[in-house]
């Protein structure tokens, strides 16, 4: 069965991922779910904030000269994002008495608005937390009532400025999770879940009607976009040229699933120890790829496809990408809850399906057709068959095995089940070539029949009969019915092989079968001996034929020599009235029986069921008892169910002392025998009597 990676091993211009992983960009303008990001992004934001900072300093400078303190330099307002907690009924100074708000980490004075923008700016996380105090003390002071309006938008505007600082300096960092430090990464992911619970702390809340709205900011939900950014760019990306006789959808498809499955194993070994479990970092890369690629595939499956995209549609959907993305060995335990499903929903895989079978329909058809014409052209151009180990051969038989075998072999590598739905249509086929094979085989036994290879050729297509039922038998493993459909067609094409190349010899037997009623019986051990020496004389005629079927072909003969027999006794021309002529006679009989059995025995006839035809006869012949004869005439009468009044009149008919009402009472033992079944196999019914 194709193996994705089989291809993905071949498949040249490709970079591994693992340290070059380009995950999630955060765009250059996120979008925001606040009406203050959704106006502007952080480059737009700053001017507004460099614009109401002035008067602070001024404020903030003469602050610090009345208290005489040191001014606050850029480390001094890190070192105090550090400390630890603060103390228990500390109050931040925008915090109103009696409403206590608990200010994230801190336990020192505020930075300023300016430098919380340079430190942003030089991509320092630490200061989410001084900005998330900002916002709780700006949403205190507007629960409060003091300030006035156009006070608190001029706050709201420089707090919304550096969350668009940060928001763009956090997602940037996971943008490319494997190019920075697991530390600042670890930072970055502390700041979007920090946001998160402040969205829902936000939401439990009372409102504050004195503010624009600014949360839910959803900054998880701003990643998860862009993971599917990431994804869409990285399957998006233009494969490098395939190898000879890849299509461009198929190196394109290739290139998707090579590039989903390496980086989600980049994904789980080395981003989920660093992720925390609420980002649910596998799930979301898996969604996101499974997405795109899903996509993919059903925009390609509206158009009319051919039968190559066809299938690797199909290819893709059931078998590549379950069995060698979602369940790989370092995929399957990290995907099997996350409940990805399929790639294309059950109706459109159901009319690929459908599509598919019939499209191998057609194709198996045409070129199993385009093999026997092929075949038949040799025929009828008087060309020589192969010779294999002795045997006449011909290629016609494997080519269509070889056929059906590969139509079920790609179904099979699409999944088991498709395979086997896909054995009953290439059964249907089958059996059609089959019936249009042995009509093409009859017109050439018909039309051809003065061609030098005329009789190589018939037994090169007998033996072609072993390989069809060897293969439907043993391999297929049909089931009866269904077999005996397809055997039959080459059942008839293996009789009509058989009798054109018999004919030539019974035409020569028949001559001297009739000198048994021309002689009466007065030698009929040299008459035999005649028939065996000529049917011995032509069994090397049959040599090329494969060992099964030359024994069928010498059950044939056995038949003929025995049928044949039997015409003679039931021809009426002899009648003895003694019993003592009768006894010879029956003893002529056996001896004949005798020599026939043995000849075609040694000559590898396996038709036991001749052997008691003519002793039987024998020994109706020579019996005097009527009622011994009937015994033995229904005895005979259930190994040959065939074996109507007529011919047993025939035979009674030897018997010339037996009286007509003896006759007719001995016949009458057939009357019992009426209901049995037709007989699995003909004697009687091939010999006409009047």
């Amino acid at each position: 069965m194709l193996k994705m990676m089989t291809f993905f091993q071949g498949l040249p211009g490709q970079q591994p991922v693992s340290g070059t992983l380009d995950l999630p960009r955060s765009p250059q303008k996120l979008p925001s779910t606040s009406e203050a990001e959704s106006e502007a992004s952080s480059e737009d934001l700053v001017p507004s904030l460099e614009a109401g900072v002035a008067p602070d300093r001024e404020e903030e400078k003469a602050s610090k000269k009345k208290k005489k303190k040191k001014p606050k330099g850029l480390a001094n307002m890190f070192s105090i994002f550090t400390k630890g907690k603060k103390k228990k009924g500390q109050l931040g100074s925008a915090e109103p008495e009696g409403k206590p708000e608990p200010r994230p980490g801190l336990d020192g004075p505020l930075p300023t608005v300016e430098e919380l923008k340079a430190a942003l700016e030089r991509g320092r996380l630490e200061a989410a937390r001084p900005l998330l105090v900002l916002e709780r003390e700006l949403q205190a002071a507007a629960a409060a009532g003091g300030a006035g309006e156009e006070e608190l938008v001029r706050r709201q505007s420089k707090v919304e400025a550096l969350y668009a600082l940060l928001r763009d300096q956090a997602l940037g960092v996971l943008r490319r999770p494997l190019e920075v430090a697991p530390e600042r990464l670890r930072q970055a992911l502390a700041v979007v879940a920090e946001q998160e619970r402040e969205d829902c702390r936000a939401a439990a809340g009372p409102e504050t009607s004195a503010l624009a709205a600014t949360r839910p900011r959803r900054w998880l939900q701003l990643w998860r976009r862009g993971v599917a950014e990431a994804a869409e760019e990285r399957m998006g990306r233009r494969p490098a040229s395939g190898a000879e006789g890849r299509s461009e959808a198929e190196s394109a498809f290739l290139h998707m699933g090579r590039t989903m499955k390496e980086d989600l194993e980049v994904v789980v070994e080395r981003l989920k120890p660093l992720f925390p479990p609420e980002f649910g970092v596998v799930a979301t890369y898996a969604r996101s790829y499974h997405e795109h690629f899903a996509a993919q595939l059903a925009a390609m499956a509206q158009f009319e496809l051919c039968e190559r995209d066809t299938y690797m549609l199909l290819l893709w959907v059931q078998n590549l990408y379950p069995n060698d993305i979602i369940n790989s060995p370092k995929l399957a335990g990290e995907l099997q809850d996350v409940g990805l499903g399929s790639l294309l929903p059950p109706k459109q895989i159901r009319l690929l399906v459908a599509t598919f079978l019939s499209n191998e329909a057609a194709n198996v058809k045409e070129l199993m057709a385009r093999a026997l014409e092929l075949e038949s052209q040799h025929w009828a151009q008087d060309v020589a068959p192969q010779r294999l180990d002795g045997h006449c051969h011909s290629e016609l038989a494997i080519d269509i095995l070889q056929i059906i075998s590969q139509a079920q072999a790609k179904a099979e590598s699409i999944t088991p089940d498709l395979g086997a739905q896909i054995k009953q249509v290439l059964l249907v086929e089958l059996a059609a070539l089959l019936r249009s094979y042995q009509r093409t085989f009859d017109e050439f036994l018909e039309r051809c029949k003065k061609l030098r290879n005329y009789r190589a050729n018939v037994i090169a297509n007998i033996n072609n009969c072993l390989s069809f039922r060897t293969s439907m038998e043993q391999k297929w493993q049909v089931p009866q019915d269904p077999l005996s459909l397809l055997l039959g067609p080459l059942s008839e094409l293996k009789r009509h092989g058989f009798d054109t190349l018999l004919q030539s010899l019974f035409a020569d037997l028949k001559p001297l079968f009739k000198k048994f009623t021309q002689t009466y019986w007065a030698t009929p051990e040299e008459t035999l001996e005649k028939i065996i020496a000529t049917v011995g004389g032509r069994l090397p005629e049959f040599s090329e034929l494969q060992d099964c079927f030359r024994e069928e072909l010498m059950e044939t003969v056995h038949l003929h020599l025995v049928k044949e027999y039997i015409i003679r006794l039931s021809k009426r021309c002899l009648v003895l009235r003694t019993a003592e002529q009768q006894q010879q006679l029956a003893r002529h009989i056996l001896a004949n029986a005798d020599v026939i059995q043995h000849f075609c025995t040694q000559n590898g006839s396996a038709a036991t069921w001749l052997h008691s035809a003519l002793p039987t006869l024998a020994e109706i012949i020579r019996l005097q008892d009527p009622s011994a004869i009937k015994i033995e005439v229904a005895t005979y009468a259930t190994c040959y169910p065939d074996f109507s009044k007529g011919h047993l009149s025939a035979i009674l008919a030897i018997k010339g002392n037996l009286s007509t009402s003896e006759a007719r009472s001995i016949r009458s033992i057939l009357d019992v025998n009426t209901e049995v079944q037709e007989p699995s196999r003909s004697l009687f019914s091939l010999i006409k009597v009047g």
